[in-house]
């Protein structure tokens, strides 16, 4: 295969040029959340993390970018063809690309080159949208806001059939992005039939959640003057309430601040009663545990001293394979004794991001082994109980756990992986390849960045974002899974100030940051999906739409404008698009919009305005409160020939969620 390099772009800042030159077009895949040149300090009052938290982060630092084994998986990996049938639309600020599908492919990596004298001047390389992760998108369009407008560039697109590996370049394609013009932006038209019949509409932001360790929940100190333990269940029952999330993926439950192993004149000892507490107060939100089966407690630990975060969750295997497996089983029977039949339906995941040095001091042969043993373990226990890994940064180890799995009969109900930074790789076709086509599909974490305190997960862009990737993962995942509900997140340490680009949904204090709003807007969509139908500047990229219709006839039609590029993060006025969105067929009741942006539902904006410090004051929580909530807004359609337009004027990032309401009966 020619051009066999990485699909990804996750790396240490450090890093960048040395894996440059050993991948060529790809980078090398790195840790789960970059920290290299992003503060990861703390305020804390009155519950201190110690000052080991220091030391952590700069481990952190040091290690996130190595991986535990960088050898790829043993079986054969497709040689795919390269996509054929490029082409490119120049739209004012960007350019849409799209090709023909590659059978086999998990997803595609678009490259480009300057042009010289209407010939590619230098090597291509990947386009980076700047998400710290895998670069590869899984779909069959990119939009390319990175370029500078008026200038022509060479593109040319490569199928990704494993994340590690890229293949051939297909035939290049020329464009420049056009400058923007004087006068009102650009119009996408936007056509939805309400009486059609439609497909039902899959949610994969329900099935799962992630949060900080669920020890945390036990946590009565404060972060902010705020109390720990107390927000994170708010949080978590926010977000059920709300969203209607239905499971919560937590790291940690085997860490030694939940007790529930230590050895006594040299023979194990169990004690599960505070997991009981945490999974007591999670099952009381209404919401089940994904149990993360790991760190390793330290008197089972072979090297106890080698730790990940402040909090020093241990990441040595275990010096007993015999006793860890004990101590799942032990797990496993106690949570079914507790809370009966309902454990058939928890998911158990192996471990935490083992491709990751940061995360597992063994070999990749022993977290095959760890993988196994485990597996079996719980399966010992009720072989209906599902299992699955393997939990990897970057989409890593995927081909490598199905290949061992294959080959010694260890069970896999469910492949589960992470990325950021753009939306998930399709890994359908690795499933069907290696011979599990049922299992389940699980990206157990995902975000608009791997990096720690990063002021992306702050703003607006973050929520097109979200957007964005749910409605690409829609139909061929069973879960994606935001990384976290909240700011009460102390891996590198408590957060140090109120917005300080932490992961969470909800900010310290419990506001609604603009992710949390794009979560429920979407929870406010039906459950039948119309089709869209979009012309004009920018339509099917950077203007997108998900169109419902509920139960009662109601629509909901969301449309965002949107780029992956987050150099523009705080917006870019050349990509602002006037939608005219034509309705036929409606309820014929009323029509409000909600607007998500930076001037609406967007706290960082509020904030900016009230002049908060590190923290606000009491007059500015209570100010602050106004960005928690988006109020609908009615407006008055334009009915013409049996069809009701509304035209808005939508900014880049921004959301507007457009809904028709039946008529209310008479009589």
């Amino acid at each position: 295969m020619t051009g066999r390099h990485e699909a990804t772009g996750r790396h240490e800042a450090a890093d960048r040029h040395e894996a440059a030159d050993r991948h060529g077009a790809g980078r090398e895949a790195g840790g789960d959340h970059e920290g290299a040149g992003h503060e990861a300090g703390g305020d804390h009052d009155a519950g201190t993390v110690p000052a080991a938290g220091d030391d952590a982060r700069g481990d952190w630092t040091r290690r996130i970018a190595r991986r535990s084994d960088e050898q790829p998986a043993a079986g054969g990996i497709p040689d795919l063809p390269p996509p054929v049938g490029l082409t490119a639309v120049a739209g004012v600020g960007h350019v849409r690309l799209s090709w023909s599908p590659v059978p086999d492919a998990v997803g595609y990596l678009v490259h480009r080159a300057p042009l010289r004298d209407g010939r590619p001047a230098g090597p291509f390389a990947p386009v980076d949208h700047q998400g710290g992760d895998v670069l590869a998108v899984p779909d069959t369009w990119y939009v390319d806001t990175t370029g500078e407008p008026g200038r022509p560039y060479a593109y040319a697109v490569a199928a990704v059939p494993e994340v590690t590996v890229t293949g051939a370049l297909g035939d290049p394609v020329v464009a420049a992005a056009l400058p923007a013009a004087d006068g009102p932006p650009p119009t996408v038209d936007v056509r939805v039939d309400a009486a059609a019949p439609g497909t039902p509409l899959h949610r994969p932001w329900q099935p799962m959640i992630g949060s900080e360790r669920l020890s945390q929940l036990l946590c009565a100190d404060t972060s902010g003057g705020r109390e720990i333990g107390a927000e994170l269940l708010a949080a978590l029952r926010r977000v059920r309430a709300e969203v209607g999330v239905e499971a919560v993926r937590a790291h940690a439950i085997l860490h030694d601040d939940l007790g529930v192993y230590r050895e006594v004149d040299g023979r194990p000892v169990h004690d599960f009663t505070r997991v009981d507490r945490v999974y007591d107060l999670l099952l009381s939100a209404g919401l089940r545990p994904v149990v993360e089966i790991g760190f390793m407690p330290r008197d089972l630990a072979r090297d106890p001293e080698r730790t990940v975060f402040a909090y020093r969750g241990v990441i040595s295997p275990p010096k007993d394979w015999d006793r860890w497996a004990e101590l799942v089983r032990a797990l496993v029977a106690h949570l079914l004794d507790r809370y009966g039949e309902a454990v058939l339906g928890w998911d158990f995941e192996v471990w935490n991001e083992a491709n990751l040095e940061v995360f597992w001091a063994g070999t990749r042969e022993e977290w095959m082994r760890l993988y196994e043993v485990t597996a079996r373990a719980v399966k010992d226990v009720d072989p209906r109980i599902a299992v699955g890994g393997p939990s990897s940064a970057a989409a890593g180890w995927v081909d490598a756990l199905l290949e061992h799995a294959a080959r010694t009969g260890a069970p896999v109900d469910f492949v589960s992986t992470h990325t950021y930074g753009s939306p998930p790789l399709d890994l359908r076709p690795t499933l069907r390849r290696l011979g599990f086509p049922h299992a389940r599909l699980l990206w157990t974490e995902w975000g608009v960045t791997p990096t720690h305190f990063h002021p992306v997960n702050d703003g607006a862009s973050a929520a097109t974002f979200l957007l964005g990737g749910m409605r690409s993962a829609a139909g061929r995942v069973d879960a994606l899974s935001y990384w976290v509900v909240s700011d009460h997140f102390e891996e590198l340490g408590r957060p140090p100030r109120l917005l300080h680009g932490g992961f969470g949904l909800i900010t310290v204090g419990g506001i609604a940051k603009p992710r949390y709003h794009a979560l429920r807007m979407l929870a406010r969509i039906g459950d039948t999906e119309l089709t869209v139908r979009s012309c004009g500047d920018g339509a099917d990229g950077l203007v997108q739409a998900w169109a419902s219709r509920h139960a009662d006839g109601g629509l909901a039609v969301l449309v965002w404008v949107s780029t992956l590029d987050q150099s523009k993060r705080d917006g870019d006025p050349a990509l602002a698009r006037r939608v005219r969105l034509g309705v036929t067929g409606g309820p014929g009741g009323g029509v409000t919009v909600t607007r998500l942006d930076r001037e609406h539902g967007d706290v960082t904006t509020l904030a900016g305005r009230l002049g908060v410090g590190d923290w606000p004051t009491d007059g500015q929580w209570d100010a602050l409160r106004a960005a928690d909530a988006l109020p609908a807004e009615p407006v008055e359609p334009d009915v013409a020939g049996g069809v009701a337009t509304v035209e808005l004027l939508v900014p880049q990032p921004g959301v507007v969620l457009v809904e028709f309401t039946p008529p209310e009966p008479t009589g």
